[in-house]
Parts: C-alpha cells; sequence; structure tokens
C-alpha cells in the first residue's frame, strides 16, 4: 500500500512533499532544516504514517527505544505493505533485545521484497548474533546475489558488504572441510585433474567461491555440446604440431611489425550507429590491432604470402570452412596497458585457439571463472562464447595467434548442416548490402 492513501486530499499530498525533502536533507546531513520541515508537516497532519515514522526515530535516537517500537508497531498495523516501517520495528527490537521479534519483522520486510539488500544484511547480522553462523552466512550469500556488477553503495553499505563477503568466504572454507571429510575415504577422491575437475568447479560453485559460466553466443546456439571454458588438450591432437612451429610463426610476426605496420587494422570496427557500450573505447583503435590472414573465410593473400610458414600450420588444423564467415586467423597484438572488456562471441559450434607469441610479464587471460597468463609456445583452445576478458598490464605490446576451429564435438554431418544453415543466411541476406546491425 501506498502511505499516501493514510492521508487526504491537498494536506496529505503537501505531508508527503515535505517528508520527502525532509528525508534528502538528513541524507545530505542538514539536520536542522529537516527538522524544521518535520515540524511543518507534523502540524498539517500529525498522524500521517510519515510523520509518525519520524517521530518515532526521532524517540528512538533520543534513547527510548520502547516508546518508538510501540509507534512502529501501530504503523504495520496500519500500513502493513509499507517495507521501512518494518525495517525500523526490526531496528526498535533489536534495541530491546527482542530477538525472534526482530526477526519476525525482518520476514515481513522480505515478504514485501524477498531481495532487498538492507534488510538481507541485517536478517543476516542477527542470526550472527543469535548464534547461527552458518545461516547468517548463507544469507549474505543471498544478499550479495542481489548486486549487479558495479553496483555504487553508500560507504555505511559497502562496510557491510564487505563484511558478508568475508563471512561467506569463511563459510566456504569451514564447509569444504567438512566436505573433505566426507568424501576422503571414497576411492580416487583424493585424485587430481582430469578426473575431479568437474566436481571440483561443482563444488566451487556450491560454496560461492566461483560461478559457473554457460555459453552466451551472439547469434547461434548449438545445443548438448559441453560447456567448458579451456577444454582439455586430448581433443586436438594437432595442437602440439602448431606449438612446434611456434618460433617459425613468431619470425614472421616480426617481419611483419618491422615491414607491414599498415595491413595492422583495429580489431573492433563498428559503425558508430550501433551502441557501442563495452568497446566503445577500442572501437577503430589500433590498441587492439589484428594482421589477418584469413577473415571471415576470405584470404589475405598478400598477408598470406608475407607468412608462409604459419599458413602452413594452420592449414594441418581443422578450421571452421563456412562462405563468407570462416576460417579467421590472425595476429592479435594489445597495446601496454590496455584491456579487453568481457564480451562473447558468435556461436559455440566453433572454438577459439590461441598460441602466444610475445608475451611480457603482466598479461592475463579470463575464460568465465578461471584466469589464466599467456606462455609464449603454450596454446589453449576455449569456447569464446563463454564470458571473457584480456589484461595486457605490462610496458610493451602482447601478441598472439588466433585462429578458429570448429568444435570437435560436432558430427560430420553437424558441420555440414551448420555451414549450409550460415550460408543461407549470408545469402539471405546479401542482396540488401551490409548494413551495420544486420551482419550474421
Amino acid at each position: 500500500m501506498n502511505v499516501r492513501q493514510a492521508g487526504i486530499g491537498a494536506d496529505e499530498q503537501r505531508v508527503a512533499a515535505l517528508m520527502a525533502n525532509a528525508e534528502r536533507l538528513l541524507a545530505e546531513r542538514r539536520d536542522a532544516e529537516a527538522q524544521r520541515l518535520f515540524h511543518e508537516a507534523e502540524a498539517i497532519l500529525p498522524d500521517h504514517p510519515l510523520v509518525l515514522h519520524e517521530r518515532a526515530r526521532r524517540i528512538a535516537a533520543g534513547g527510548d527505544a520502547a516508546g518508538a517500537h510501540a509507534i512502529f508497531e501501530r504503523l504495520v498495523s496500519l500500513v502493513p505493505d509499507h517495507l521501512p516501517f518494518w525495517l525500523s520495528l526490526a531496528a526498535a527490537r533489536r534495541a530491546l533485545g527482542r530477538r525472534e521479534e526482530e526477526l519476525d519483522a525482518l520476514e515481513h520486510a522480505l515478504a514485501l521484497d524477498p531481495t532487498h539488500l538492507v534488510v538481507l544484511l541485517q536478517k543476516a547480522a542477527l542470526l550472527d548474533l543469535i548464534g547461527k553462523p552458518r545461516s547468517a552466512a548463507a544469507v549474505y550469500g543471498h544478499a550479495l546475489q542481489t548486486l549487479a556488477p558495479g553496483t555504487q553503495l553508500p560507504a555505511a553499505v559497502e562496510a557491510h558488504v564487505r563484511h558478508a563477503q568475508r563471512r561467506v568466504r569463511e563459510n566456504a572454507a569451514l564447509l569444504a572441510q567438512a566436505i573433505d571429510a566426507r568424501i576422503g575415504d571414497l576411492p580416487g577422491a583424493s585424485a587430481a585433474g582430469k578426473s575431479r575437475a568437474r566436481f571440483d568447479r561443482c563444488l566451487d560453485q556450491v560454496l560461492g567461491r566461483r560461478r559457473i559460466y554457460l555459453p552466451e553466443p551472439t547469434y547461434m546456439l548449438f545445443p548438448y555440446l559441453r560447456n567448458y571454458e579451456y577444454f582439455d588438450r586430448e581433443s586436438f591432437p594437432w595442437l602440439a604440431s602448431v606449438e612446434a612451429a611456434t618460433e617459425a610463426i613468431r619470425d614472421e610476426l616480426l617481419g611483419v611489425l618491422r615491414a607491414d605496420q599498415a595491413g595492422i587494422a583495429p580489431y573492433i570496427a563498428f559503425s558508430e550507429s550501433l551502441p557501442l557500450r563495452q568497446w566503445r573505447e577500442l572501437n577503430n583503435s589500433r590498441r587492439w590491432g589484428a594482421y589477418f590472414l584469413w577473415n571471415q573465410g576470405r584470404r589475405e593473400e598478400a598477408h598470406l604470402a608475407r607468412c608462409p610458414r604459419t599458413a602452413t600450420a594452420l592449414a594441418a588444423v581443422p578450421q571452421v570452412d563456412i562462405p563468407g564467415r570462416g576460417p579467421t586467423a590472425f595476429f592479435s597484438i594489445l597495446d601496454a596497458h590496455t584491456k579487453i572488456p568481457s564480451h562473447s562471441g558468435v556461436t559455440n559450434t566453433r572454438l577459439t585457439v590461441h598460441l602466444p607469441l610475445i608475451v611480457p610479464p603482466g598479461c592475463r587471460f579470463r575464460v568465465g571463472g578461471e584466469t589464466r597468463e599467456w606462455r609464449e609456445g603454450t596454446a589453449w583452445v576455449f569456447d569464446d562464447t563463454i564470458e571473457h576478458e584480456a589484461w595486457n598490464d605490462s610496458d610493451t605490446p602482447r601478441a598472439i595467434l588466433i585462429f578458429d576451429v570448429w568444435n570437435p564435438e560436432l558430427t560430420a554431418l553437424e558441420r555440414d548442416l551448420v555451414r549450409e544453415t550460415m550460408t543461407a543466411l549470408v545469402e539471405y541476406y546479401a542482396p540488401e548490402g551490409d548494413i551495420p546491425g544486420v551482419a550474421i
């Protein structure tokens, strides 16, 4: 219920406006001005719920918790669907040491808004206070889940959030010990590496240590494929031969950097008419440059001629072969102190390969919940439809060879079906030309 329904006509509207301004002044620490507006509102409608609420808060601040509590109880009976009244009642009950009744008030507030950050933080703190630390940590976890990335909070609330994060970590460590003790005697449970990789990620998610990221392609999601962030090398028997060519490929890259800087184009090159969001800083910038050998299925003949040994290495891998869409292969050059923001790729029918060539210290790459540092000559394969980002925190450029390959879980028939579907899509839109925002 809107608290304005408790008053009548112009007087009620006037009081509501006065109290809203008083709240703003209090937030700005202009208490004397806020008190003047409160008294003005009180003179108009002394029993208006907002006036009663402020009167009770001032009584509580003066040390009369019982008197404030009586008013707050009256308020929640008058306006039971106004969450701030329940929160104030809970605070009064805490001051009186009435823990179970405080919890009841918080539950009423959460019934109105189950994701209210402050109420969840207060409930968790109360559970800690009454000796239920495990349940408190679980509620702290619920509170943290309500926060969107980048949320800016008042300093006081931010301090409570940091406390919540610490309590969740502490509880996760204790819970992990309990689980380890439970499963420790299972045959093979102490094994590390591949045999426990999936379970360990599952456990990380249960304990709140790392979330599990799912593929979120910008165009085509092929269902029922594994959603690994980094794939096991055993699925790519050709990977070692590509790594063996690292020195030759690096030499060709160095030749490009010496003699063909003009061939390096901005990797991000969107029309300014499109909503760029995270790409605004890198759009049409050579801070992230690309020297293409193949670009969306188009051979860059002059570039391939400069890099024959790189072309030979790539010829031995199962590159995506879709007219107008694949293969794609290029030298990726990321300037010093440059970050590639988190993003995801077009389709999980393909995977992306990185072969690091020039990697100064301070270069990192995150896919989903796992961050790695590139090592020159050591390649990896990942699903680029899972959120990923990169950093070059060094003082010099970082350079790697990037190319795409078919997802090995696709059958030969499925590759044919995807290839022909994508070709049909390209051909369908081709007669109307290249329209920004319509590219497939």
